[in-house]
């Protein structure tokens, strides 16, 4: 059997916890500093009404969430599983809300990691002590959201953050050994290939542990949409995105862990582009290019650039 072209997150989990390790995905009813006036009231440019959580049918219990989710068949696929708290920005909150609402959710041995998903800005030094209190029970990651390294673009995004704030939360997470999982996007606005470069280079310095690859989908309800919709804003294709999404793995380092390398748009909101509902496409597209130039994960990695 021929080996993986590049780390695949399943294979990590199967390796670290024995057996397959699946995913609860929660809605802790978290806001977000760009959302609540704090920063700004409407989000990210690409960001949907539900913080890219319209496939958890929430409830404002989480605890329930968590039990609704043993009693579905989904639950039968596993024997472990991860609390991953998905949308919006999962440590936008005072420090005994945020230990109520994970403390809700790890309600049964069967779960043996915890992982966040939040914003650089939305890490401090008391967050990642409570999250480090996890680590005795749990294996515990954080995601931080980057898109892009061009502050330019992070401008145009309604970001809100800059990238020296997300070299600055990777710098506490590492200090108190919590893992780091970043995201990026490819086909943002007035980037070309030279930014997903920059943007490759500047993970590079980082030590993080994961990466999540999504290309930029249209979504109703949302300021991207109204560019699409005006012109000012045109959808990669397919055969670009792979291109990408090539260079991102043969040019990442080979530790780091792939957790995704599309992102999953709903397709009810989906306005563009069409074949980010086609998966497979993705997957084997990119099965095809690595196989046929003979590239994998690192190959082209320099351990040694500034």
């Amino acid at each position: 059997m021929e080996k993986e072209r590049y780390n695949h997150l399943n294979q990590y989990l199967k390796n670290k916890f024995g057996e397959r390790t699946l995913k609860i995905c929660i809605d802790g009813n978290f806001t977000c500093p760009n959302r609540d006036g704090s920063l700004g009231s409407t989000g990210c440019i690409f960001c949907s009404e539900k913080g890219s959580g319209e496939h958890i049918h929430s409830l404002q219990n989480i605890t329930k969430q968590v039990q609704n989710y043993f009693s579905s068949y989904k639950a039968q696929r596993a024997n472990k599983f991860i609390a991953y708290f998905q949308n919006f920005s999962n440590t936008y909150d005072t420090i005994e809300n945020l230990k109520l609402k994970y403390d809700a959710a790890l309600i049964d041995d069967k779960i043996v990691a915890l992982a966040i998903a939040t914003r650089p800005d939305c890490i401090n030094e008391n967050i990642v002590k409570l999250l480090k209190s996890y680590t005795k029970k749990h294996h515990v990651w954080v995601e931080l959201g980057l898109q892009t390294s061009n502050d330019a673009t992070g401008k145009l995004l309604n970001r809100a953050y800059t990238s020296q704030q997300f070299t600055q939360a990777v710098e506490l997470l590492n200090q108190y050994q919590i893992e780091v999982v970043a995201h990026i996007m490819v086909g943002l606005p007035n980037e070309n290939f030279e930014d997903i470069k920059n943007t490759v280079n500047f993970i590079n310095k980082h030590n993080i542990q994961g990466l999540k690859i999504h290309c930029t989908y249209v979504v109703e309800n949302t300021v991207l949409a109204e560019m699409y919709k005006n012109g000012t804003y045109e959808p990669i294709s397919l055969e670009f995105y792979l291109q990408n999404l090539a260079y991102i793995l043969t040019h990442i380092s080979p530790d780091i862990i792939i957790h995704r390398i599309s992102g999953d748009a709903p397709k009810e909101l989906l306005i563009a582009p069409e074949w980010n509902t086609h998966k497979k496409w993705i997957l084997n597209g990119l099965d095809k290019l690595m196989r046929e130039e003979n590239w994998w994960q690192g190959k082209y990695y320099n351990s040694k650039k500034p």
